[in-house]
């Protein structure tokens, strides 16, 4: 508290009036970073690309913001499931807010992807989604831990593949079949 304080020029009376204590601010800053880094991307990315690049281009932004922090801090949210919550349980319910939230936009993403044909129907839509959350963390883990833009484009690369595993030939046949109806 004390660093903050003194890199805010503030008095620390300032910071206890705002939030209250420091368990309370360290909350406060969670949940802004859960909003501002997670919930922008993920609205922006539904809501302009189609669900298969919705996907892509999700992990292709963390890894680009992965690579740019040249400290190697990483993700403030991954890092406080794995550091913070032991010691600071009150913040858990924000930690599952986020994985709740990154579930389920992968999930929407899978499903509409499997609907339009564009990812494969060859594993449920909710297997699929947890299969890219769990990826999702092990980029990050590894962003800090070993960050190197190969090695983390490497981990997202087969998963990616397998979304494609089938959709294209599924896609091309009934294609065919919708032409060849048509022709009737």
């Amino acid at each position: 508290m004390r660093d903050l304080i003194d890199r805010m020029g503030i008095t620390g009376a300032s910071v206890y009036n705002a939030f209250g204590d420091k368990r309370a601010l360290y909350r406060r800053a969670l949940a802004h970073y859960l909003e501002r880094s997670f919930g922008e991307r993920v609205t922006r990315l539904e809501t302009t690309l189609p669900p298969r690049q919705a996907i892509e281009m999700f992990f292709t932004e963390i890894i680009d913001r992965s690579m740019s922090d040249s400290l190697h801090r990483g993700c403030m949210m991954v890092n406080s499931a794995l550091e913070a919550v032991p010691s600071a349980p009150e913040a858990q319910d924000i930690i599952d807010d986020f994985l709740t939230r990154a579930e389920g936009f992968f999930h929407r993403c899978v499903h509409a992807g499997q609907s339009d044909g564009s990812i494969t129907r060859s594993q449920p839509a909710e297997d699929l989604g947890r299969l890219l959350l769990g990826i999702l963390l092990g980029v990050r883990v590894l962003a800090r831990a070993k960050p190197q833009r190969q090695l983390l484009e490497s981990v997202v690369r087969p998963v990616l593949a397998l979304l494609d595993a089938g959709a294209l030939s599924r896609s091309s046949a009934q294609v065919h079949q919708s032409f060849t109806e048509s022709q009737r």
